[in-house]
This record gives structure tokens, sequence and C-alpha cells, in this order.
């Protein structure tokens, strides 16, 4: 998994408990994906053990992660 400096000092510093897979598997399976008007692109999917959704940001590539959180206020469409 590509990543940018700034995951691995912040995002890894502040979320210990993010898992490699978990990330890995929003990349493959989202549910739904929008482009940040700086060309980013985040990435929602549900983790199952957790019942929740985790956004993952990416730069432009689409495969550097930059950023990756539970999201809390995510309501996926119906």
């Amino acid at each position: 998994m590509k990543t940018t400096d700034y995951f691995i000092t912040s995002v890894m510093a502040r979320r210990p408990y993010l898992k490699a897979e978990w990330i890995e598997h929003v990349l493959r399976n989202p549910i739904h994906i929008e482009k940040q008007a700086n060309g980013r692109l985040r990435y929602w999917g549900v983790i199952p053990e957790l019942g929740k959704y985790l956004r993952v940001v990416t730069e432009p590539d689409g495969e550097t992660v930059h950023n990756a959180f539970l999201d809390r206020r995510f309501r996926p469409e119906s």
C-alpha cells in the first residue's frame, strides 16, 4: 500500500487502531466515491467487524493513501 508521509507520521500516530487490510478493503470495495476540489478521492466502505464506515482519502492517483478515519457522519444513499 502506497502512503504519503503525512499518513505515516500524523494519521497513524493518532489512529493506531487502523489496519492496513481495512484500508485496502475500502479501496477495493467502496460503497461510495467522491472527488474533492483538490483532486483527491474519498472512498467509503463498511468495516464488517466494527459495523462502521471507514473513509479513505487518496491522492489523485487513487492509490496513494493520504488519510483514513472512521466516519460517523456518513450515511449511505438509499
